[in-house]
Order: structure tokens, then C-alpha cells, then sequence
């Protein structure tokens, strides 16, 4: 008996309770058959006595293992480990231990497409993706709004399960706002409100594709969210070219002639990664193509309220007359990346099906969060917001491109784009952007080394350098900081 004692250790200095450090450690000498079945324990008196604690401690570890089946107490005999419990041999010695917190017992095929790094916002400067700067985001207003559905109205329903496509007042508001602002004409029952463009990715490769299906992308194309999800679902990639008017359509025409295509990638209103608009006649041609061969259209618009020529190009769904297109947007480029809100748009069984989906791995999204941005477009801050931040962003877009211009123009070439948050920039072949993009971080300064944009099809020695979340004093400091490192 005195040898278990010496198999129990206590630290006063950690939060867990005594009695649950007796009671786990006593529990894991069964586990691993240091203590078998019918051995008999210590009086809590006597256990206490060589433990130095208060016997009601060693209580409440007892009754903690009672209450759990690993004890079993028997009047006037004592209290034993649970004779019900099977037969443990004591661990062997291992060469190799194991740490089951790390490696799992278990084998699984790990998912190549899977392996693409996180961005994590941690450094000071910031040449990224195409985000929005959330310091003009119009938190006071969110806060407000979200404090207002969190305090008032029914708590039962209020703070309750809700509808799997959404809050219906932010269904409604944005069937009027994309109606207003997209040409579109749908109503709430053709919305589902989802998390983002990856979620949105994500349930309509689940929903739609099967193993085997072949999915059109461009040569250079949205990797993050787009093709992984479309692999994971177990679906072909197919990539055709892009131009400076988008998508080649008549390519794809090319390939909808040799091969069943089930659906199309695309993003239409601000080519991703290039940024370039897809031509008008392209746009007839793909929604043509879309009823002729009977692909869907997954249409993600992700930017689409900042254009900085003139009225933007309204998006495919505006046109579709067959119900082939599902449109896709979020409140990320608006607002902040934090803020999970977008939207799904298509025929009502189309999103009455996604929604079926989408409550087996997501119940519903945040409710309180849902009904704030209703309040919010419903007021017209959102417009307010999104007005004030394409002025600045095209400012910003000016800078960054003027500096790019005057201080690397031996190193880069771009084109000034109409619309977006990010500049496609082309570097001179003989710079190793993996290389510039560690140098740079070893600076305090962030941008994609291009590597989630190489395909095998084409090898490009570009990246998107974001301009939006950053004032024209960071981004002056941003272009030093690579002149600095591209002169030595």
C-alpha cells in the first residue's frame, strides 16, 4: 500500500482541485492496469495520513471514482477498484514512446490540397491579398446594432435556434440591396447566409459535384477556397486561359466539345488573381455556353463594390435566364475579414437544398451578428461605409501605384487595376519571390511569395500586392522596404 503513494504526486500551485489531481491519477493507474480490478485502496484516513492532505479531500477523490464506476465500496470491507472492469496488463517499456496528444493511434490519408498556409495579420506592413482596411469599418455603428439585438426582444427566440438559411431580415434587406445594386431580381427565399465565399465553396462542391466531375477554372484561379474545395470533393480541375478580358470563353467552348463539364468557376467582375473584368460579350457567351452544354456557373463576386471607373458591370446572375448561375459574395471585403457574413444567391430549391446542408455542419450562423447587418443596410451605413471607402481605396490605389511606379519600375510590371483592393504584379524573372517575400517578413513586412498562384499549366513570376489596408504612409513605407531589399 505504501508503494501507491508514491505513484500519486500533488501540486498546490496549479487551479486543479487536490481532489481531482488524486482522483484523475487514481484513475489512470486503472487505466493503464497498475491497479487491477478487486485491489483493494487505502482507507481515506490512512491515504490521507501518507498524503499529508484532509481526509474530506481524499472523500471527495473516492466519491469522485464511485460515482464515475472505477470504485466500488463494499460496508464494513472497504472501497476497491470496480470488479466489473476488465482485466489491464501493466504497460511494457516501449523503445518508441508514444504521445497520443500528437499522433493519433489511427492511420488516415493526408489531403495534398489541404497543405496552403494560413495568413495570420501580425505584421506591421502589409502588402496582402486585397483587404479591406478595418479601421474605416463602422465598428460604433456594428457595435451598436449588435447590442440592440442582443439586449431587446424576445430572449427565447432572440438568443434561440433560427432559420438554417439565415435571419429573415437580413434575408430581406439584401434581396432589396442586390436587387438595387447587382440587377438582380430574387427575393428572400432565394438567399442563404453563410459564413463566407469558402463556405459557400464548400457547400456547393459537396452538393454538387460528384467524384469524377470535371469543374473549369482558369489557368491562374482562386486555390484558397476555390480548387481546394472543388478537389476535396473529389472533382477534376480543368484550367483554360484567361486574357486581359477574363476567361477565354471560347477555350472553354474547346473543352465543353471534348468533355462533360459540370460546372464553371468564375470571377467575373474582377478576375482572380489578375483583377481584370470579364469582356461583355464574354459574359453572353459563357451564360450561352452555361444552357447549351448544362454546366453550372459558381459566380464568386468578391470585391464587386469596389470599381473605380464607372458603374460596375453588373454580375452574370443578373442576366441568367435558366437558372444555371449561383452567386456568391460576403460582407468580408466590406467590412473585415472577422466578420463571417456572406451570402449565397440561386433558384429557391437550389438554396432550400444548400440550407439542408448547411445545418449539418453549421446549425446557423450568428444571429445577433445576421440582424445587426440588417439594421445596418436597412439604415444605409453600410451604403454610407462603402461610399467613403471606395474614395479611399482609390486613393490608396493611386499611391501604390505611383510609388510602384517611380521607385521599382526596374523590377516590376503591372497594369493599374479598374476595380479591387490589389495590384497583379509582375516581377522580373530573375527574382526569387519566395526568397524576397522571407527577407521582406525579416522586416516587418508581409505579401503572398506567389507560390498559391504556380500551377504546372503556367509558371508566372507575379503576386497580388493588396493596397487597401494600408495608408499611403505605410504603403510608401512598404515600397522602401522592397526597394531597399531589391537593390542589395
Amino acid at each position: 500500500m505504501q508503494a501507491l503513494t508514491t505513484l500519486l504526486s500533488i501540486d498546490k500551485t496549479v487551479r486543479q482541485p487536490v481532489y481531482l489531481q488524486i482522483s484523475n491519477q487514481l484513475m489512470e493507474l486503472v487505466k493503464k492496469g497498475t491497479l487491477q480490478a478487486g485491489h483493494k485502496l487505502l482507507s481515506t484516513r490512512e491515504l490521507a495520513e501518507q498524503l499529508n492532505i484532509h481526509r474530506k479531500t481524499v472523500v471527495q477523490a473516492y466519491d469522485e471514482l464511485l460515482a464515475q464506476g472505477w470504485l466500488e465500496s463494499h460496508a464494513g470491507s472497504g472501497t476497491f477498484v470496480a470488479t466489473h472492469l476488465p482485466e489491464i496488463k501493466p504497460q511494457q517499456f516501449m523503445k518508441e514512446s508514444v504521445n497520443p496528444a500528437k499522433t493519433a493511434g489511427f492511420t488516415f490519408k493526408e489531403a495534398p490540397h489541404l497543405n496552403r498556409e494560413v495568413i495570420k495579420s501580425k505584421y506591421t506592413y502589409h502588402l496582402d491579398d486585397g483587404f479591406p482596411d478595418a479601421r474605416l469599418a463602422p465598428l460604433e455603428d456594428l457595435s451598436r446594432a449588435y447590442r440592440s439585438q442582443l439586449l431587446t426582444g424576445n430572449a427565447y427566440s432572440r438568443l434561440g435556434y433560427g432559420d438554417t438559411q439565415g435571419s429573415a431580415w437580413l434575408r430581406q434587406e439584401l434581396s432589396v440591396y442586390l436587387n438595387e445594386t447587382r440587377g438582380l431580381k430574387i427575393t428572400p427565399e432565394n438567399i442563404l447566409i453563410i459564413r463566407g465565399t469558402v463556405m459557400g465553396a464548400y457547400l456547393i462542391s459537396t452538393s454538387f459535384l460528384e467524384r469524377g466531375d470535371n469543374v473549369v477554372v482558369t489557368e491562374l484561379s482562386w486555390t484558397g477556397g476555390g480548387n481546394m474545395n472543388f478537389l476535396q470533393a473529389g472533382a477534376n480541375i480543368i484550367r483554360i486561359k484567361a486574357d486581359e478580358y477574363g476567361m477565354d470563353v471560347d477555350h472553354l467552348e474547346q473543352v465543353c466539345q471534348q468533355q462533360t463539364i459540370r460546372m464553371v468557376y468564375v470571377t467575373s467582375h474582377h478576375h482572380y488573381p489578375t483583377t481584370v473584368a470579364l469582356r461583355a460579350d464574354r459574359r453572353i457567351q459563357l451564360l450561352r455556353l452555361s444552357e447549351k452544354y448544362g454546366f453550372i456557373i459558381f459566380e464568386d463576386d468578391y470585391d464587386y463594390d469596389f470599381h473605380y471607373l464607372s458603374k460596375p458591370l453588373l454580375p452574370l446572375a443578373s442576366a441568367d435566364q435558366s437558372g444555371m448561375v449561383l452567386y456568391c459574395g460576403s460582407f468580408t471585403k466590406t467590412i473585415s475579414p472577422a466578420f463571417r457574413v456572406g451570402y449565397l444567391v440561386g433558384s429557391e430549391n437550389v438554396i432550400q437544398h444548400l440550407a439542408k446542408l448547411r445545418r449539418i455542419i453549421d446549425r446557423q450562423g450568428d444571429n445577433m451578428l445576421e440582424n445587426a447587418m440588417a439594421e445596418l443596410l436597412q439604415s444605409g451605413v453600410i451604403q454610407k461605409h462603402l461610399r467613403k471607402s471606395l474614395r479611399v481605396y482609390r486613393d490608396r490605389r493611386d499611391v501604390f501605384c505611383n510609388l510602384l511606379k517611380e521607385r521599382l519600375s526596374d523590377y516590376v510590371q503591372f497594369q493599374v487595376p479598374d476595380g479591387g483592393m490589389a495590384v497583379w504584379t509582375k516581377f522580373d524573372p530573375s527574382i526569387d519571390l519566395v526568397t524576397l517575400a522571407q527577407k521582406s517578413l525579416q522586416k516587418d513586412l508581409y505579401f503572398s511569395d506567389n507560390l498559391w498562384h504556380k500551377n504546372a499549366a503556367l509558371q508566372v513570376n507575379a503576386t497580388r500586392l493588396g493596397f487597401a489596408s494600408s495608408t499611403p504612409e505605410e504603403l510608401a513605407q512598404c515600397v522602401d522596404i522592397l526597394s531597399g531589399l531589391l537593390k542589395h
